[in-house]
């Protein structure tokens, strides 16, 4: 493999990782609501589903897809369940205020905080099939172990630094403000959006 190739695949997961979805509309609530530092923890487990969907699709999961449709069908109806649960729980508690966010305090959940974003990461098998996609093209099967292994670092690396950096602007003050005074039909219109991903991946 070749550094441009390495590079390639470095830049079309960052691609990916940056553009909004589940994890963005996830990592920007529990930032404004609960702080930085619990949303750093959920952005390492973001990291951490990143890099099991991609060591997946490097072992060949996305071709298993392929040939065995309904473990992907139960994957996705599973991931959709999820979504749907996360949607429900957002809008139930839309009119809740924000909690006061004690910056000297340790975060109260920062290995839960990991939990979730693992499983909301994990719940979605599609970036299996993203990964594999990609893989096909510019990782040959008979790429140098160290290659892959740079490659699932730079996914791990790429995901959580950006959900850090997303961590960092929603849990200050001004964002953060904002957010509480439109809490109500901010977190409405995302769970609204989760709902409909969740029915988008549970119907394609």
């Amino acid at each position: 493999m070749t550094l441009a190739a390495f590079l390639t695949v470095v830049l079309i997961h960052l691609a990916a990782a940056i553009s909004p979805g589940p994890s963005f509309v996830v990592a920007l609530r529990v930032a404004a609501a609960d702080g930085f530092r619990v949303a750093a923890a959920l952005a390492l487990g973001f990291g951490l589903g990143a890099l099991l969907w991609a060591g997946a699709a490097m072992a060949g999961l996305a071709l298993l897809f392929e040939v065995m449709p309904m473990l992907f069908t139960t994957l996705k109806l599973a991931g959709a369940a999820f979504l749907l649960f996360i949607a429900a729980m957002m809008w139930r508690h839309a009119r809740d205020p924000l909690p006061v966010v004690d910056a000297s305090a340790r975060p109260r959940s920062a290995i839960s905080a990991i939990r979730f974003g693992f499983l909301t990461f994990a719940s979605n098998p599609k970036p299996a099939v993203f990964f594999g996609a990609v893989f096909v093209g510019l990782v040959p099967g008979d790429t140098p172990l160290i290659w892959k292994a740079a490659i699932l670092a730079a996914v791990f690396v790429n995901e959580t630094l950006w959900y850090i950096a997303v961590a960092r602007v929603f849990s200050l003050p001004a964002p953060r403000a904002a957010y509480a005074r439109a809490k109500t039909w901010i977190d409405r219109a995302f769970g609204g959006f989760l709902a409909a991903l969740g029915l988008k991946i549970a119907l394609t």
